[in-house]
């Protein structure tokens, strides 16, 4: 059993953090918003801390997930930030989707202090943080993972170490880039098939088990026939990592122009007012053109 620190609670980080408890682990929280920490606190046990900083306190791994770089940069420097609590010895493990320069310059920061880092950000959504079945890929030096990877099995299904810093939020860029397309192609594909008087459940059944079968398929074709966009991953959010990944496609030299478009289809979902829809709600915009 090891004494963690947790900070940041929002759909992910809520559960995640409580998996961690459920294992056995001495959970410290924080959250900017008191009241979520303090619900925490009632489901699962454990102690809110005053700040990030307190919170690290005493800790022998530090996680966070929360929504930006900047929020990261917020919660990690300063007279309260946990880097100011991160005693030697300690590990830093980092959950947010942010950037490599981020997750660079943060590991920097932690061997100063005589700290490990370990970038981590996850895939598998909220429903995947709920279950303990998030895939997370890691970048840091190996005996850091080595270290995070026993306690990381609370919530990860798959758990792997991508490389040197930088390489988990390189690799989740990765994710990004292939589920945005994925769900573009699903959208046209429902759309073409709705437009073409298709019954789209019989479509389904038989697509399903071919070449085309994807989780994104699985999870979202009837919800998205539905019209249903009510679930964790917001328009918002993608948009945000999109932005992140095509500054990175620009640095390396990387061509994305799917990617790019996509970016821009999910700006007009935004304009529409839908900012905080579930990323599968690219099929409004072939809808709304096609009603024009």
């Amino acid at each position: 059993m090891a004494k963690l620190a947790f900070i940041g609670l929002g759909v992910m980080g809520f559960p995640m953090a409580g998996h961690l408890a459920r294992a056995g682990h001495q959970v410290t929280v924080f959250n900017r918003t008191r009241e979520k920490a303090e619900r925490w606190r009632e489901r699962f046990g454990g102690k809110v801390a005053e700040s990030p900083r307190k919170a690290a306190e005493g800790a022998e791994l530090v996680f966070t997930c929360v929504g930006r770089d900047q929020d990261l940069r917020e919660v990690s420097y300063g007279e309260q930030g946990l880097l100011a609590g991160l005693a030697p010895g300690a590990l830093f493990v980092d959950h947010t989707t942010a950037s490599a320069e981020v997750a660079r310059e943060l590991a920097q920061a932690c061997r100063e202090r005589g700290a490990g880092f370990v970038d981590a950000p996850v895939s598998g959504g909220q429903s995947g943080a709920e279950e303990g079945r998030l895939t997370i890929m890691c970048g840091g030096q190996a005996e850091d993972f080595a270290r995070a990877e026993p306690i990381l099995r609370a919530y990860g299904r798959q758990v792997v170490h991508m490389g040197p810093t930088g390489s988990g939020q390189l690799t989740k860029m990765v994710n990004q880039i292939a589920i945005a397309g994925l769900l573009q192609a699903l959208a046209e594909a429902i759309h073409f098939a709705q437009r073409a008087g298709l019954d789209t459940d019989r479509v389904y059944e038989v697509i399903s088990k071919g070449a085309a079968q994807s989780w994104q398929m699985d999870h979202r074709w009837h919800t998205m026939v539905r019209r249903e966009f009510a679930f964790g991953f917001a328009v918002d959010w993608m948009r945000k990592d999109l932005d992140i990944l095509l500054q990175e496609a620009r640095r390396n030299g990387a061509s994305l122009p799917v990617t790019a478009l996509v970016d821009q289809f999910y700006r007009l979902i935004q304009d529409r007012g839908g900012g905080r829809l579930d990323t599968s709600s690219l099929i409004l915009h072939l809808v709304e053109n096609a009603e024009r």
